[in-house]
């Protein structure tokens, strides 16, 4: 994986914003994936600002969501749905037909993850996939043990998951039990990964799924497996690294034009 080491989160949000930016240049029409939480939050202020500033046309570009929260009502404010249009679609001004997810409200939940499955395939696969990475380790809800070669299914979050994201909600007894993700196999067709983390709860993770080994129990530590995957950390998350100065060299030594 290509690591790279940023000063802060605004920083980490500038580098990943520009490129995306690049990507919508050469292809306008791009699929981007996106995530949600706070982490990516300066990535969508970053592009934004990009949109408004007339440095990047977004119009015609395609959004797709990583998972959703199963059983929350259609409309409410903290469906992944929700959130993604909230946070990124409309900051692009972008419209809702733009916009592709798997649908967290149907009967038939299994066949809502393989139509959605399929929908990303048809739709010509994910040019950028935008990740973070939770302190276990999880990439989408793909929590620790699940099969590297999985595919959008309804997963259980862990005690932990739940305890994590209860800060969006009025209280930690609403976080559902149930999401739909992309699986970790579905992840890694798309043709660039780029993980973002920030702060230093997220450092012991990071180090497991950058220098660790390929294991179920760092689902993260799959995209050492994908020919185009780019971790960006900032100093707090980089802290437990022990290559931290070679990935400093070896992104100083990258061409400017190259990107990430």
């Amino acid at each position: 994986m290509e690591v790279v080491i940023v000063p802060d989160a605004a920083a980490g949000g500038e580098l990943i914003a520009e490129a995306i930016a690049t990507l919508m240049r050469r292809k306008p029409d791009a699929l981007l994936g996106v995530a949600t939480g706070s982490t990516p939050l300066p990535v969508y202020e970053a592009l934004s600002a990009k949109v408004r500033a007339c440095v990047v046309d977004a119009s015609r570009a395609r959004i797709c969501q990583l998972d959703e929260y199963v059983g929350l009502p259609a409309g409410h404010p903290e469906s992944y749905r929700s959130v993604v249009l909230r946070e990124v679609v409309e900051p692009l001004g972008l419209d809702e037909g733009s916009f592709m997810g798997p649908d967290g409200t149907a009967e038939d939940v299994q066949a809502a993850c393989e139509a959605y499955d399929k929908a990303l395939s048809e739709a010509g696969g994910v040019d950028l996939q935008l990740l973070g990475i939770g302190t276990d380790g999880h990439i989408g809800f793909n929590e620790p043990c699940s099969s590297l070669a999985s595919r959008t299914r309804i997963k259980t979050l862990t005690r932990q998951t739940r305890e994590d994201n209860a800060r969006f909600f009025d209280s930690p007894e609403e976080v559902p039990h149930h999401v739909i993700t992309q699986g970790i196999g579905t992840i890694l067709e798309a043709r660039h990964l780029v993980l973002l983390a920030t702060g230093e709860g997220k450092a012991d993770a990071v180090a497991h799924a950058v220098e660790g080994p390929v294991a179920a129990l760092v689902p993260a530590s799959a995209l050492q497996l994908h020919p185009h995957a780019t971790v960006v950390v900032d100093e707090a998350a980089a802290s437990k690294l022990k290559l931290a100065e070679y990935f400093r060299a070896t992104y100083a030594a990258k061409p400017e034009w190259q990107g990430i």
